[in-house]
């Protein structure tokens, strides 16, 4: 699920794929890696403050899972609709320190990006049993980390051949997780509801 959640070509996967075809290979890892960092800290966020909420409030719990299943189903149909575009990446010709604070710009101030994260994350924390807090944020993290370097690494090295069309299908497959998790959480609200 968290692969599916980075995979699709957003504001900070540009920001990687155009630091990596633009630097050498070691700046272009040392980027990916404050995306990364960036991301996780987002993510944790979303994941525990939706989670503090329905602890509160446990009708939250409902809707959580009812929204999160829709928007979730809803971004997938864009992904599998729409076409992928290497155009509206940030420049990357600037000093590290003003890379970290780009980083940070495409991943906390990306209103999308909180949103989707707090329904996506927050909704599937709704279906966890109990213990279940610890893997999950592992696994969410361990995907931050193998997508944002890998893509770093494959667009460093495969400079020219990466296209629109190759993330277009990239995009398409990532939308058809997505919505077969929408619907996961949906049938889980169905089941909560219904017993």
């Amino acid at each position: 699920m968290g692969l599916a959640f980075l995979a699709p070509i957003g504001m900070q996967n540009l920001f990687v794929i155009n630091s990596a075809l633009s630097h050498t290979f070691g700046r272009a890892l040392a980027t990916s890696l404050v995306v990364v960092f960036w991301d996780i800290s987002l993510g944790v966020t979303c994941f525990l403050g939706a989670g503090a909420l329905m602890d509160a409030f446990p009708w939250l719990k409902k809707i959580m899972l009812g929204l999160g299943g829709l928007l979730v189903i809803y971004i997938g149909i864009g992904l599998i609709r729409t076409e992928a575009s290497l155009d509206g990446g940030k420049d990357v010709n600037q000093p590290f320190l003003k890379i970290i604070v780009v980083a940070f710009v495409v991943t906390w101030l990306n209103p999308q990006a909180i949103i989707d994260g707090t329904m996506m994350l927050g909704a599937f924390r709704a279906t966890l049993p109990a213990g279940g807090d610890l893997p999950f944020i592992l696994g969410f993290t361990s995907a931050s980390f193998i997508w944002f370097n890998g893509l770093a690494i494959a667009s460093n090295l495969l400079g020219a051949k990466i296209n629109t069309r190759a993330l277009t299908w990239l995009n398409r497959l990532c939308g058809v997780v997505i919505i077969c998790y929408g619907t996961k959480l949906l049938f889980d609200l169905a089941r909560m509801i219904f017993g």
